[in-house]
């Protein structure tokens, strides 16, 4: 017999700022189980939506330096007094569907922070660079009392797309003289970014550095205004040096504040944040109905083909 989920308790156990039922929340909320994704929900339910929160996806090309940058971050916000989520989520491998979840131990100086709290996930397949219950986290990581989420994804490319979509700041983490040979990625993450980071330049030459500040500003400014009329802009730094994170912060909070003063934009962000994270759990569920049935296509029975169907549209 399973054991009876007590979702009293974990609701309790959140608001005291308890890590561990804030990890079992999400678990529930990555099961494929429909008890455990009832129960998430429940949970959610229980706490009033954050109006305050900082949803803050970042993304770079491989090698970049995204874990010690957000590191980098982590601390330097919580220097400040503010509780930190970070949801990494880890690419699967194709053959054998594991991921690494090193995470961790990447991060591991802020790890052991209190006001810290590190959720590695894998991908399970999903595309967008995150999964397929990311929204559900960040829901229960600001129920907790996380105001501030900063969400790394997979690495970057066109399936991007979907954690820009979730999030309300794009930060976009890039290399001096990576140049051309990434235009064809970079046109469409530049487009979706609201701060370009160029990480690591006290390991370049001063001259690469100068360029890449360069060819941004060239870059950025053929591209088209956001729906938020934020003009997107340029910070050099260092990740593993702390250099350029203050000034970094300081504009992610001009940011914010000009979004905050268009009260329609930041609801209207929100409102399409939450049906763009149903749809995508709605093609998640199609998706995994199809691949169960094709597993066993002569040997599943009209009753059985009717409960699965049923399952779905009570999900639906």
């Amino acid at each position: 017999m399973a054991k009876q989920i007590n979702t009293e308790q974990l609701i309790q156990d959140i608001k005291d700022g308890n890590r561990f039922a804030l990890s079992r929340a999400i678990t529930l909320a990555e099961s494929t189980r429909l008890e455990h994704l009832e129960a998430a929900q429940e949970i959610i339910k229980a706490f009033p939506p954050s109006t305050n929160s900082k949803r803050i996806a970042i993304t770079g090309i491989p090698g970049v330096g995204k874990s010690t940058f957000i590191e980098s971050l982590g601390k330097y916000l919580t220097n400040l007094g503010s509780k930190v989520a970070i949801l990494a989520i880890d690419p699967s491998s194709s053959l054998s569907k594991g991921s690494i979840l090193g995470d961790k131990t990447r991060m591991e100086e802020l790890a052991k922070n209190e006001l810290a709290y590190i959720r590695p996930s894998a991908s399970n397949g999903s595309l967008g660079g995150i999964t397929s219950r990311t929204y559900e986290a960040i829901l229960l990581c600001e129920a907790a009392g996380y105001d501030h989420i900063l969400i790394e994804t997979v690495g970057v490319g066109q399936s991007e797309t979907l954690v820009n979509q979730i999030s309300d700041l794009f930060l976009f983490l890039q290399l001096p003289g990576s140049g051309d040979d990434l235009q064809g990625i970079k046109r469409g993450i530049m487009e979706m970014a609201d701060i370009i980071f160029v990480n690591k330049v006290d390991s370049f030459q001063e001259k690469l550095v100068k360029d890449a500040k360069v060819d941004l500003a060239r870059s950025l400014q053929f591209l088209p205004t956001k729906d938020s009329n934020w003009k997107r802009k340029t910070i050099l730094g260092s990740g593993l040096k702390e250099k350029g994170i203050t000034e970094l912060w300081e504009t992610i909070l001009l940011y914010f504040e000009q979004i905050h003063a268009n009260d329609y934009y930041l609801q209207n962000r929100r409102k399409q944040q939450l049906l763009q994270a149903e749809s995508y759990v709605l093609e998640m569920i199609e998706r995994e109905t199809k691949e169960k049935l094709k597993e066993k296509p002569f040997n599943y029975s009209i009753p059985n083909a009717f409960q699965m169907a049923k399952e779905w549209l009570e999900l639906k």
